[in-house]
């Protein structure tokens, strides 16, 4: 089980983050992205996943700077609750939240002693997306299903680091048209569609895919083994 740490962000900012260790060293590090639900039981549990997996797994709590102790569940309150937080932290000026995103990759970096990835979800997968392109010491990226990475302004992004993709195949937030103006804009990514929706790996929505969400994990582990070693 894991505990939390507090991060300071290069402004001074400090952002608590759920840390799960692995049981002997490090293969490296995984920096877990919360959907707009917060770093909730659900982020939790996929930290603690990867650390079993035997990587230092850190979840950072991006809604800080806006609010503390958010952890919502999966009701329409929440939904509602959790897209006006988003809506707050992506209106913040640049960096933004990156600059935490920044802040658990050196310490997962530091703590490890070895590469580190990063995974997101939902919003967490957008910004899994763009911490690919702008951010430092990260060796590999997995964006699932992140709403808006399809958008222009994101296809125009270049990604630094080599990048899984993995989306589902009736997701409003990632439609189709966008899927494959990805493929076009950056055919070096590795790009997964799922017979799924939106939030697929979550085993507390009512998207659940287990099927789809097994597959996913088991390409992301041979990704991370790949990359992280």
């Amino acid at each position: 089980m894991g505990q939390t740490i507090e991060l300071k962000a290069a402004d001074g900012q400090l952002v608590p983050a759920y840390l799960a260790p692995p049981a002997g060293p490090a293969r490296g590090a995984v920096v877990v992205l919360q959907e707009i639900f917060g770093v909730n039981r659900h982020i939790r549990a996929v930290a603690d996943g990867f650390a079993g997996d035997g990587y230092l797994a850190l979840a950072p709590a991006l809604f800080q700077r806006l609010r503390a102790g958010v952890e919502l569940g999966y009701e329409e309150a929440d939904v509602k609750a959790g897209l006006a937080l988003k809506a707050a932290a992506e209106a913040l000026p640049a960096p933004g939240v990156l600059a935490d995103v920044q802040a658990a990759i050196d310490h997962a970096a530091q703590a490890s002693g070895g590469k580190v990835g990063v995974i997101g979800y939902c919003w967490g997968g957008l910004l899994s997306w763009r911490a690919a392109a702008l951010l430092d010491r990260l060796a590999a990226a997995v964006p699932y299903y992140g709403g808006g990475m399809t958008q222009p302004a994101e296809l125009a992004r270049q990604p630094r680091v080599p990048v899984l993709a993995h989306l589902s195949d009736h997701d409003a937030s990632v439609p189709l048209d966008g899927v494959a103006a990805l493929r076009r804009a950056h055919p070096e990514v590795e790009l997964h569609l799922y017979p799924a929706a939106h939030g697929f790996n979550c085993d507390q929505r009512a998207a659940w895919q287990p099927a789809a969400a097994a597959l996913a994990r088991e390409r992301t582990l041979a990704f991370f083994a790949r990359h992280l070693r």
